[in-house]
């Protein structure tokens, strides 16, 4: 049998259109695995289909250094769509992830 997958925590989003906040390029985003709390108000299923006003109320909540749903909303479609992918995956199980893996 095999050791299933870490959980990963944290996942690294690098930009492909880095983010301006004054005198600081965001060139990355470090996403936080949500938890029950931050996803109080907001609809799971919205987000598994990447709903991108779902997504940004998210991130916000979840990023590092923490963005505003502004900046979110500034955020360039292919790197929404790379968040979006990395968020879906923290809503697998570990063993719906290794069975994914080994199909």
């Amino acid at each position: 049998m095999t050791e299933p997958t870490a959980r990963k925590l944290f996942v690294d989003v690098p930009l492909d259109a880095p983010l301006t906040r004054g005198d600081t390029k965001l060139d990355s985003l470090r996403l936080r695995r949500p938890g029950a709390g931050e996803l109080r108000g907001l609809s799971l299923a919205k987000l598994l289909q990447m709903d991108v006003n779902e997504i940004i109320r998210l991130l916000p909540r979840i990023t590092q250094p923490g963005l505003t749903e502004h900046e979110a909303g500034q955020l360039d479609a292919a790197d929404i769509m790379e968040i979006g992918g990395e968020l879906a995956d923290f809503f697998l199980t570990t063993r719906r992830r290794d069975e994914l893996r080994t199909m």
